[in-house]
């Protein structure tokens, strides 16, 4: 096996995962080790925090790898480890002639560098004429053997995923049921431990995307006043309950698969026949970017459906590491452009796709689609929680109205001619040059609990307020 230190540092995506490979290399997580030198090959099973271990596989030739793992990082600390132990004690490897099978699907699977496509062996006997017009009936049968099987795995792998996504959500159901009988003012304390261990659980489980969530709740919490962290965290854990139950009612439901376990492909999206499609003028309200716990940015884009007579909304979401630091986006706040997009199949069709670029369109004010004064501002938030009561940011289209400033409570969102004198708090801090200021409208997110202003248009024109 040529193995050594410095090939492992090349590999690594950073310290901390050379960090965590050294203190997989104890022998005890590592309940089984085997090579095939022959083929260079190094295998083994890594004790993780599930009950069942991590299949772990590298080639020693030309370092491909594979790790059934749900870690982003590439190489994962399972696959550096085994490097590890390769490099610095060939000995605990068992010497064995033949593979099991998972690494020969692995193997099947992949193709080398410089490799070229396998072709079928020429046969060193001719044949007659008869012989090569006669149709070879062997290797239809052979192809429609290896589909089946595919198709047969493929429908494995499906329910495996499903009884463990099942089994994530009976563990979530009796974590949240244990939170409420130990007390709201203990779990907002310790939310960040307690968070993080069942977070840790559920990704075990391939439940990673409900996962990504219960690891970011400590941190919308910490953004709060100690006095609504309470009600935040128990209208977050209803939200949690909720999903869970429609999960149940439907596992294959694409909205629900993709909040819970796994999202769809760029591709997957843009072959959907049933994927809603709209060509029309659209401008970028705002960004969003927040940089969560498990090392990516969230990067949300905003747009406003120009043409629409309701307003309609989209949002661009993408991911990147970290350490590569703020990328330029494709658009910037107060943007027009003509495209057609892609939704996601959902119910309330937000999140989507580019599927193509057609232009620029022209400046101007938006649409006279905002509701009068008469009209119930939040009336387009509670038909979005009929919809999807799980979800929590809804974008709105606020009437005319003025930002005001509470010295105890801070900014609030004021109607200008609302009889009933309706206000909504927002989120964050607010610029003094906005205090008072007309707005004739406003497009803002709104969560049931406070406002994250986007944009508004006023007497002096756009104003960028994300």
């Amino acid at each position: 096996m040529q193995l050594d230190l410095k090939t492992i540092e090349a590999l690594a995506p950073d310290q901390a995962s050379l960090g965590a490979a050294a203190k997989l290399t104890k022998r005890s997580n590592w309940p089984r080790l085997e090579t095939n030198e022959q083929f260079g090959l190094i295998w083994g099973e890594c004790q993780g925090s599930g009950s069942n271990p991590y299949r772990v596989a590298f080639d020693t030739r030309d370092h491909g790898y594979k790790c059934t793992c749900p870690s982003r990082k590439f190489p994962c600390k399972h696959i550096l480890g085994l490097m590890w132990i390769g490099a610095t004690a060939p000995a605990s490897f068992d010497r064995v002639d033949q593979t099991p099978e998972w690494v020969n699907d692995w193997l099947g699977r992949r193709r080398k560098p410089g490799q070229p496509p396998m072709q079928a062996p020429a046969s060193s006997e001719g044949k007659s004429i008869d012989e090569a017009e006669r149709p070879e009936q062997s290797a239809p049968v052979e192809d429609a053997a290896a589909a089946e099987r595919r198709e047969a795995a493929q429908r494995k792998r499906a329910e495996d995923t499903r009884s463990a996504v099942s089994a994530a959500l009976d563990e979530l159901d009796q974590w949240i049921a244990d939170q409420l009988r130990l007390g709201l003012a203990g779990f907002v304390d310790s939310c960040s431990e307690r968070c993080r261990r069942i977070a840790a659980r559920l990704v075990d489980l391939k439940a990673t995307a409900l996962a990504g969530r219960i690891d970011e709740l400590p941190a919308r919490l910490m953004a709060l006043r100690s006095e609504e962290k309470p009600d935040a965290a128990i209208r977050e854990l209803g939200k949690l309950v909720v999903l869970a139950k429609a999960w149940r009612a439907a596992p294959d439901d694409a909205e629900l698969k993709r909040l819970v376990s796994t999202s769809e492909t760029r591709d997957q999206i843009l072959g959907n026949p049933d994927a809603v499609q709209v060509e029309s003028d659209w401008e970028v309200l705002g960004e969003k970017i927040e940089t969560r716990r498990d090392g990516l940015v969230s990067h949300a884009t905003w747009l406003l459906d120009l043409k629409s007579p309701t307003p309609r909304f989209a949002v661009l979401l993408d991911f990147f590491p970290a350490s590569a630091g703020r990328r330029s986006g494709a658009f910037a706040p107060g943007d027009r452009f003509k495209a057609r997009l892609v939704f996601y199949p959902s119910r309330n069709p937000l999140r989507a796709l580019v599927a193509e670029r057609l232009g620029d369109a022209a400046p101007g004010n938006w649409p006279a689609f905002a509701p009068d004064a008469t009209c119930d501002p939040l009336a387009a938030y509670a038909a979005f929680q009929d919809g999807a009561p799980w979800l929590s940011d809804c974008p709105i289209i606020l009437p005319a109205g003025a930002i005001a400033l509470d010295e105890k409570d801070g900014a609030w969102w004021q109607a200008a001619s609302d009889p009933h004198g309706i206000a909504l708090p927002v989120a964050g801090s607010v610029s003094q040059t906005l205090l008072g200021l007309d707005l004739a409208a406003t497009a803002a997110l709104w969560n049931g609990a406070r406002l994250e202003l986007l944009a508004s248009q006023s007497s002096i024109g756009r104003l960028d307020l994300s």
